[in-house]
């Protein structure tokens, strides 16, 4: 299904993480905080169990932009974050972008990006990612 980009258009996609991805992505990046890794360290805070790191969740919005919606020929700008709350591995989200702004002239469009936990219906992440298209906008 081709969602015509045009301002107020959207998308979602739903998706979860494993704690093996979690891992791989520690790996990854080094950062290897025992909040992510280590549930008997992360029983200890306030979250009591582990949590995904903001930036993994925030992997799902470059995953989107880049192959679905706007889609390929799609390249980042920028891109806001605020982390509202934890994510958490083997958890229902869906990730919702909505188109705020077209500069046809220059193939810009800014596109509201949010991470919705799909159980609570609570915000989790949220920002706005500034893209370049030359074929889309």
């Amino acid at each position: 299904m081709q969602i015509e980009p045009v301002v107020d258009a959207s998308f979602e996609h739903a998706f979860r993480f494993s704690q093996e991805e979690v891992e791989k992505f520690a790996a990854l990046t080094g950062d290897n905080n025992p909040l992510h890794l280590d549930a008997a360290y992360a029983a200890t805070t306030s979250f009591k169990r582990p949590i995904i790191h903001g930036m993994l969740g925030a992997t799902v919005f470059t995953k989107v932009l880049g192959t679905q919606f706007p889609g390929f020929g799609s390249i980042y700008l920028k891109q806001t974050l605020e982390f509202l709350r934890p994510m958490f591995v083997e958890t229902d989200y869906k990730a919702v972008f909505t188109i705020k702004s077209i500069q046809p002239e220059k193939h810009i469009a800014e596109i509201a990006t949010e991470i919705i936990d799909s159980n609570t219906k609570k915000v989790v992440t949220r920002g706005i990612a500034t893209m370049i298209n030359q074929e889309k906008f």
